[in-house]
């Protein structure tokens, strides 16, 4: 399963990558004769509203649903390995300080925190990215400050157990500094579980970018992303089911793939669950 994920993942990543190679028609272009068409060998997955193709559309919202989600994942899987690194490692004031401040983040209600930020940064953004492509950034930063929380967890944990190994005793021995035994000897031994965490919050951030788009509060149109599309087709659930059906299967057929990866990851990465 975590092969098959990782070939559709993999075929959505590329047909993303090169729209143009799968679909000759612009996302932006309207044919208003053609609205809410029903799919046909011209348009498989039919078309919208205002008679855009709905497979460009998808692949073109493929590419800023993905990109969103890596990018997420990236920064938060960081920031969330800091924390959890200089927690599990040096332990005392600095485990508590941080561990209450990963805590209190974690007590907020994480849909309200979202829209809440996201808001804040499109009103002080510049106007450059409150529209388009470059909304991208405020809405990666979104995500990142608020999923950052069990990354640290995660990693606190494993440093907690390594941090008295044998080989980080003879490190400290030797006269090796923290942070060199941290980057060339603690954190190398943790990678497993960071990757196996890494690999599901990418599932997780294209989720969440796709309820904030849903919601109105994402990337905003015309810029086609997997969530406003579905926001967009609310009005044409009885009379264009297809507007919806191919927006929301693509999210789900991501999401699944990436997590059955995540799966396999850990049952390789982790000779305990393995067995």
């Amino acid at each position: 399963m975590a092969l098959a994920g990782l070939a559709v993942v993999a075929a959505f990543a590329l047909a993303s990558a090169a729209p143009r190679l799968a679909s000759p028609y612009d996302p932006q272009s309207s044919d208003l004769d053609h609205r809410l068409a029903a799919p046909t060998w011209a348009h498989p997955m039919g078309t919208d509203d205002l008679g855009r193709d709905l497979l460009t559309r998808i692949l073109y919202g493929g590419r800023i649903s993905l990109t969103i989600g890596v990018a997420a994942m990236a920064l938060a899987v960081t920031l969330g390995t800091a924390v959890g690194a200089a927690a599990g490692f040096y332990g005392r004031w600095v485990d508590n300080a941080l561990m209450r401040l990963t805590d209190l983040v974690l007590s907020f209600p994480q849909l309200f925190v979202l829209i809440v930020l996201a808001l804040v940064l499109r009103n002080v953004s510049l106007p450059a990215l409150r529209t388009g492509a470059a909304s991208v950034l405020p809405i990666v930063l979104v995500i990142a400050v608020t999923s950052w929380m069990p990354v640290a967890r995660l990693v606190r944990a494993t440093f907690l157990s390594l941090r008295e190994a044998t080989f980080v005793e003879a490190a400290r021995g030797l006269g090796v500094r923290n942070g060199r035994i941290i980057a060339r000897h603690v954190l190398p031994n943790s990678l497993g579980p960071i990757i196996v965490a890494a690999t599901l919050r990418v599932a997780s951030s294209i989720i969440t970018e796709s309820g904030l788009s849903f919601l109105g509060f994402g990337v905003q149109p015309p810029t086609p992303t997997w969530g406003n599309m579905l926001n967009a087709a609310q009005d044409q659930m009885t009379s264009a089911p297809w507007t919806a059906i191919y927006p929301g299967l693509m999210i789900f057929l991501t999401v699944i793939a990436i997590n059955y990866i995540g799966d396999g990851l850990r049952d390789a990465l982790d000779p305990h669950h393995a067995r």
